[in-house]
């Protein structure tokens, strides 16, 4: 969260390092002659190969090594660890371990978007771009909005921790989950508790989609209406409906029409991934499709996931709340939406959906049940998939006789939105920036473009199949450049 730094040269402005988000990055601003934006990167210049030093460990520690790779989602990569594991030993959870799993998913996707909308994005609507940089922060919020809200954000917040610490021991980089179930059920004072818990979640959910509606989509509405890009979306759906944590991944193209899916090691078809040298991020895009730069459209292989990226993929929501707000969303915004902005409405409508399931199978007896482990079977290859807070995430395993990791690859969220955020970023930084006359705004406007789409830097920063995207410049006494190295950089097959 430290304060950005801008620098400015000749030809070139730097925010480095952007705010308000997890990890590292900065932002490469390129001005031409006159003094015009001719281009804009996001830049990630940290690198964590865990796909690399994951070969070698014991299949069932992987659950709480890859939950390390992030302190924000630990919980998503924990899950998606688990179902791979339940994958590669052919092993199906009981019914119960289902159960048990959708409430730690759920109660991790609540307290995960009430963490964004409130403290990372909202400084940008409630307190605003222009505002000094010492009020935009949640405390700005809470001056803006009142102390008695604030003090509502941070309790509902700490519900959602504090059901997934009831089933995991802690409330960042769980232990919970196991090939074929979990570590754990509910007692029946626990469940109790759960349905106090739960209680008020989805009045506070409504609440905060009616604060988004009245403070943000009334006030910003050219905002989020302009800001587009027309590309593919991406998400898990189960029986069309979004889904978080089982089904298929369904993929509309750029007018909503269904483009392709994939379930498994099937998604090897279906996607493909770039690098580029000046970032340690990948740049997946759409196999039949092909890499075609930074492009949008039906032409260009690039699609979003994330919370827009799933509404957008799938025929609706599992609850009736839920659905009542998706279908104001796309009677507001036309579908498929384009909205880069609309990101934080389709969040909350998340939110909501989260609240009624969680309120619901508090209810249900089975999460105190004793059943909720199958034996694994014979170690093999496994692929597990689930919808991040932000957006689709695969681990694929291939394990040894001895179940030990042979081959590790992930694709995360942020790296399949790789693309867009950084044509977000381009598009922000035209329309905002004036080279000739720089003000702090400007430079908030474009970096309110990135958060939309709720990066994880930390979680992005991985390999290619263990290639690190680099390349070395040498130079001679005379700085005349003597040998070019390089690696990882390319399309991966």
């Amino acid at each position: 969260m430290s304060e950005e730094k801008v620098e400015k040269d000749e030809n070139k402005i730097s925010i480095d390092p952007i705010t308000r988000l997890e990890g590292h990055g900065k932002i490469e601003i390129f001005l031409d002659d006159e003094e015009e934006v001719e281009n804009a990167y996001l830049q990630v210049p940290e690198y964590k190969g865990f796909e690399k030093f994951c070969e070698g460990r014991r299949a069932e520690d992987m659950p709480n090594i890859t939950n390390r790779i992030c302190g924000v989602c630990p919980e998503a990569h924990h899950l998606a660890s688990s179902k791979a594991l339940d994958d590669a030993y052919d092993v199906e959870p009981t019914e119960a371990a289902k159960k048990l799993r959708e409430v730690f998913y759920n109660a991790y996707i609540f307290a995960d978007h009430i963490l964004h909308f409130y403290y990372l994005a909202s400084p940008d609507f409630l307190v605003g771009v222009d505002a000094p940089r010492d009020a935009r922060n949640i405390l700005g919020v809470i001056k803006e909005v009142g102390e008695d809200i604030g003090k509502k954000v941070i309790k509902q917040r700490g519900k959602g921790q504090k059901i997934v610490r009831m089933l995991a021991g802690k409330s960042v980089h769980p232990a919970f989950g196991l090939p074929g179930g979990v570590t754990k059920s509910l007692s029946s004072e626990e469940r109790e508790e759960l349905i106090e818990l739960t209680s008020d979640m989805v009045d506070f959910a409504q609440f905060t989609l009616d604060l988004f509606k009245d403070e943000v989509l009334k006030e910003y509405e050219d905002v989020i209406k302009e800001d587009r890009l027309e590309t593919y979306s991406m998400g898990l759906t189960e029986d069309g409906e979004l889904s978080h944590t089982g089904g298929i991944v369904n993929i509309v193209d750029p007018d909503g029409a269904d483009f392709d899916s994939f379930s498994g090691t099937d998604y090897t078809d279906v996607i493909r991934e770039h690098t580029e040298p000046w970032s340690y991020m990948k740049f997946p895009y759409l196999k039949d499709i092909g890499w075609k730069g930074f492009e949008e459209g039906e032409a260009s292989g690039i699609y979003r996931v994330g919370t827009l990226g799933r509404i957008n993929a799938a025929e609706g929501m599992k609850t009736e709340l839920a659905q009542e707000e998706y279908e104001e969303m796309f009677d507001a915004l036309g579908y498929p939406v384009h909205s880069t902005m609309a990101y934080h409405w389709a969040r909350l409508i998340e939110v909501l959906q989260a609240a009624e399931i969680l309120e619901e199978l508090a209810k249900d007896e089975d999460l105190e049940s004793d059943n909720i482990r199958n034996e694994p079977g014979e170690p093999g290859s496994g692929i597990g998939i689930v919808e991040a807070a932000r957006g689709t995430l695969i681990h694929d395993y291939d394990l040894d006789e001895d179940g030990q990791i042979e081959n590790a690859n992930l694709i995360v969220a942020t790296n399949h939105n790789a693309s867009v955020i950084s044509m977000s970023v381009r598009d922000a930084a035209k329309k905002y920036i004036d080279g000739g006359d720089i003000q702090e705004g400007m430079l908030n406007k474009v970096e309110r473009a990135f958060r939309a789409y709720d990066p994880c830097l930390a979680c992005a920063t991985h390999s290619a199949m263990g290639d690190t995207p680099l390349k070395v410049n040498i130079y001679d006494s005379e700085g005349e450049k003597y040998k070019e190295v390089q690696q990882g950089i390319g399309d991966k097959e």
